[in-house]
């Protein structure tokens, strides 16, 4: 009688634990975060991108993000909510400075420039929603 009132506290502790770590997997920066921002967001926020000369923001590396923009850190490892480049991409900021912008590319003396236009696209729920995962799991460089 006294193993089976273990065994029923012990399903009771760890299933919930169990579960709910079933359900937190571990977001990477490198498999799941970086390309979802070299994909959509590189063009404008690398070096010498339209986005990087006006906030100084680059998605270029790890680093870089976490650096954030020149006037401050865009993400707050742990807290998605105090994050500026979540609440940005999820258009929760004032309308001039969501993002993305809309861009469109042009020739300008045999090189390709990349200005305001109507070709960006949003980030899907999907991608947003990781990317807020991932800061909230604490921003890992993994």
């Amino acid at each position: 009688m006294q193993t089976s009132k273990v065994r029923l506290v012990m399903v009771f502790v760890f299933l919930p634990l169990l579960i709910t770590a079933c359900g937190q997997r571990e977001v990477s920066f490198q498999r799941q975060i970086n390309p979802i921002l070299q994909k959509n967001c590189a063009v404008c926020h690398s070096p010498g991108g339209p986005g990087y000369i006006k906030s100084g923001f680059s998605v270029a590396t790890y680093q870089d993000v976490m650096k954030g923009t020149k006037y401050g850190r865009v993400i707050i490892p742990g807290s998605s909510i105090s994050s500026t480049l979540v609440r940005l991409i999820d258009h929760q900021a004032n309308p001039l400075i969501n993002m993305p912008k809309k861009f469109t590319p042009i020739e300008q003396q045999h090189s390709l420039i990349i200005l305001p236009g109507s070709n960006a696209r949003w980030l899907s729920k999907h991608d947003r929603d990781l990317i807020a995962k991932w800061v909230n799991q604490g921003a890992k460089d993994n």
